[in-house]
């Protein structure tokens, strides 16, 4: 339980993570940041979200990034 309450991601879902870059970076950005197709070929949230439940590699890049961004 200890180790979740270090967890700065703890209890924050992927559309709430997703939704915060993109409102900082923009899709352009974030897919310069991240070039992944979701990101830079006709994105949105909802085909990005689908594409991050299935990739954890590129989940881990969105969620390191939304970390980063907190500095």
């Amino acid at each position: 339980m200890s180790e979740q309450q270090n967890n700065p991601l703890h209890g924050l879902t992927l559309e709430f993570i997703l939704t915060r870059l993109v409102e900082l970076y923009g899709f352009e950005e974030l897919g310069q940041h991240i070039n992944i197709r979701c990101f830079t070929h006709d994105p949105s949230i909802q085909s990005s979200l689908k594409f991050l439940r299935k990739t954890a590699w590129a989940r881990e890049k969105v969620e390191k990034l939304y970390l980063v961004s907190l500095d």
